[in-house]
């Protein structure tokens, strides 16, 4: 009778620890979040911006703009009704805008998070513009990370690599929004995100990287440390549904060397507004603007 018993009980341990692998992998989306994600609406949010660059601090605005989407698994871009193999994702489009003396500075990163309990974005990408010139970078989630990267800069102009997954810096701004619970903590590898990696000109290499909430009375306040490179993110979000980003802080030497001085990015909330922006695009829209103390 005890050795049945026994076989019992480790038949439903077994059973206990597949049903929590499956549902460990799956996000539980509340109906609260489904209600504010899947209105028909995005959330844009406008930012104070003071950005380091070249040894300085640039006033300039940030732009964080969610939206929920259909996302064409086999061609990852967003998906057309008749797509077949498609998921919904969490779409950032976060946009920087700011002057280094006479000539201006334009960024753009995206990242793509699919909602199914996917482990890792499906996409990111992001573009860097100035008078200078520009540079794009772009990394595929395939069976590995297919990356690649076009530059102005001699010995950058084409690049092509894989990366084995590993946790991305970008995704962490989608995942803060979908389940605090996984987000990445304590110590692991980690991409920095694609801006960083093109404004210090740094190798696409896997990061020993810390992460760690330090929740205060008014945030939840995640943050992210580099060793190797000194750097450090601070992402301070509202407490309550839906968790949202009312500022950030990005510490990091000013030439990429450990022993440099440090000067620390800070972002701050102006303004938010939910729309369906991609309808908003007639002169007569143009007041939104001035919702989200754009100029």
């Amino acid at each position: 009778m005890k050795r049945y018993l026994t076989l019992f009980a480790i038949s439903m341990l077994i059973i206990s620890c597949a049903d929590r692998e499956s549902y460990g992998n799956e996000f539980r989306l509340t109906e609260e979040f489904k209600d504010y994600w899947y209105s028909g609406k995005a959330e844009i949010t406008t930012y104070d911006l003071e950005q380091s660059r070249y040894g300085e601090l640039r006033k300039g605005t940030a732009t964080l703009i969610y939206v929920t989407e259909d996302f064409s698994v086999t061609e990852l871009v967003k998906s057309s009704d008749e797509t077949f193999n498609k998921v919904s994702i969490l779409k950032l489009n976060s946009t920087k805008n700011f002057n280094t003396g006479i000539y201006p500075y334009s960024i753009m990163q995206s990242s793509f998070f699919p909602l199914n309990g996917n482990e890792h974005a499906l996409k990111i990408s992001a573009s860097v513009q100035e008078w200078c010139g520009q540079v794009f970078m772009q990394l595929n989630n395939r069976d590995d990370f297919d990356i690649t990267s076009h530059s102005y800069f001699a010995g950058e102009a084409d690049q092509y690599l894989k990366l084995n997954p590993i946790h991305l810096e970008n995704e962490i701004w989608n995942l803060l929004r979908i389940d605090l619970d996984r987000v990445p903590v304590g110590t692991f590898k980690m991409l920095p995100s694609l801006e960083f990696i093109r404004l210090n000109h740094i190798p696409v290499n896997a990061l020993n990287a810390e992460g760690q909430f330090l929740t205060n009375e008014q945030f939840h306040v995640y943050q992210l440390y580099y060793p190797q490179l000194n750097r450090t993110i601070k992402i301070y979000l509202n407490k309550i549904h839906p968790f949202t980003i009312e500022k950030w802080e990005e510490s990091a030497p000013v030439d990429n060397s450990p022993n440099a001085e440090i000067l620390t990015t800070t972002a701050t909330k102006k303004a938010r507004l939910r729309t369906d922006y991609w309808n908003k695009n007639s002169n007569k829209d143009l007041h939104l603007r001035e919702k989200l103390e754009l100029d």
